[in-house]
């Protein structure tokens, strides 16, 4: 017997029963998970409504909407006081409301006042109206960031799924060509170091299983979160067609992203918000004019109708000096405005930046598409050749191993290019503030 044969005879119980064993284990871990199984467009509508950033801007808007109705509210109405007090006194003395002697006194007024001018009024109009297209604009923003993480989540679940697919077909091809190897080790066509090369690959690729498998057990748990569940849940597939190219020019999504981009149109509402404080601090140097009323009755009895009386009066004030405390808050809001308008001015000049590196990202990882498919159809040719060769005779294992690990990040490759253009262009559609083409279709939608 060969020194060759003999170490096959030796290594071969061996290599047979880790070979058998390990897979088991692995396989195992990947099993029968059952998890719910949600779309793309289901999981960015569950993700909007448990959301914690989308609920507070949610909640913005109605604080604004409703500070908008206080605004309107007090410009257009008086303000209004109703009171009743009954007094004893431990000696009678003279009511003048029932013009007696009498321990008792009642009395029932209704005051009303309206603030003409000074007050700030007409600014904190003007402000409440700026707050809520900050609110609308800021929800924008935050709902189409929950879809950006949503769709990030959920696109991570696919990839990661894929990419364990590709762990395990990797696992196959060296369990495979471990088994042709160790045939041809105990026929004496090769040496055993060629089955222990490839009981190593076995082992790689075990190990690849297992960290694309808790890789998937990671993701399926952050979509889950994402979408308001305590456990995992699963990605529904996607079409793995190439992505239909961008309907615009970057010139035509520069110039929309300044023109209604969620982000530009909440710094410009921030904008009009500072300048509408600034004016409504600036309205307290005027005089203060204001109206007011008062009904009243009084008697000795607990509901009075003794005596009525009226009183109407003008108020004009004239607001000289209150310890600094005017010029303090004009001085706040006029630096509260130019941050504003230096905070608009930056998001006006940065569009191009940023949409820039999200278009281009979406062509990049579009055209990658197509060299990672020639790149997966050269790996493939190029593993098929050497596994002929190898099991002729005509070429080494370490080729045979090469061939094998290109395929499979070829294929890792493809995975991660086709959902890197997805993701850009969710990138895109954040920036935007709208959805580029129809969930369920390639057509663009029209706005």
């Amino acid at each position: 017997m060969t020194i060759s044969a003999m170490r096959a005879h030796f290594f071969t119980p061996l290599l047979i029963a880790n070979a058998a064993f390990l897979p088991s284990l692995v396989l195992g871990q990947a099993g029968s998970d059952s998890v719910p199984v949600v779309t793309l467009a289901e999981a960015r509508s569950r993700a909007a409504s448990v959301d914690p950033n989308a609920i507070a801007a949610r909640s913005r808007i109605e604080t604004a909407v409703s500070e908008r109705r206080a605004a309107v509210a007090n410009l257009l109405t008086p303000n209004l006081r109703a009171a009743m007090g009954y007094t004893h006194f431990s000696d009678p003395f003279f009511n003048f409301g029932t013009g007696s002697i009498s321990p008792n006194a009642t009395s029932a007024t209704l005051d009303a006042s309206y603030s003409v001018l000074g007050t700030g009024k007409f600014g904190d109009l003007r402000r409440s109206r700026a707050s809520v297209e900050s609110a609308l604009s800021g929800e924008t923003v935050a709902r189409f960031r929950t879809a950006l993480e949503t769709d990030a989540a959920y696109f991570a679940v696919l990839a990661d799924r894929e990419l364990s697919r590709v762990a395990a077909e990797r696992l196959r091809r060296a369990q495979e060509q471990f088994a042709i190897a160790r045939v041809r080790v105990i026929a004496g066509e090769a040496i055993a170091s060629d089955s222990l090369r490839l009981l190593l690959e076995v082992s790689r690729a075990r190990l690849a299983i297992i960290s694309r498998d808790s890789a998937v057990v990671a993701s399926r748990l952050r979509l889950g979160r994402r979408i308001g569940l305590n456990g995992p849940a699963d990605a529904a597939p996607l079409d793995s067609a190439k992505p239909p190219p961008l309907p615009m020019s970057q010139e035509e999504a520069i110039a929309e992203m300044r023109r209604r981009g969620p982000d530009i149109e909440a710094a410009r509402a921030d904008e009009r918000s500072a300048r509408a404080v600034l004016s409504a601090e600036r309205e307290r140097y005027l005089p203060e004019i204001s109206l007011g009323a008062t009904m009243g009755a009084y008697d000795s009895e607990l509901f009075p109708s003794a005596l009525r009386r009226n009183q109407f009066a003008v108020t004009v004030a004239l607001p000289l000096w209150n310890g600094g405390e005017r010029e303090l808050a004009v001085a706040r809001a006029r630096a509260d405005r130019v941050v504003a308008r230096a905070t608009r001015a930056d998001r006006e000049r940065g569009a191009g930046e940023v949409i820039a590196q999200a278009y281009h990202g979406y062509l990049t990882s579009r055209a990658g598409i197509d060299l990672a498919l020639i790149g997966v159809a050269a790996a493939t040719e190029n593993y098929r050749v050497q596994r002929a060769r190898y099991r002729e005779g005509a070429t080494t294992i370490l080729d045979l191993l090469e061939g094998q690990v290109a395929l499979s990040e070829a294929q890792a490759a493809l995975i991660q290019t086709r959902y890197s253009a997805h993701l850009a262009l969710a990138q895109i559609e954040a920036l935007l503030g709208r959805r580029i083409y129809d969930p369920s279709s390639t057509t663009p939608t029209i706005r």
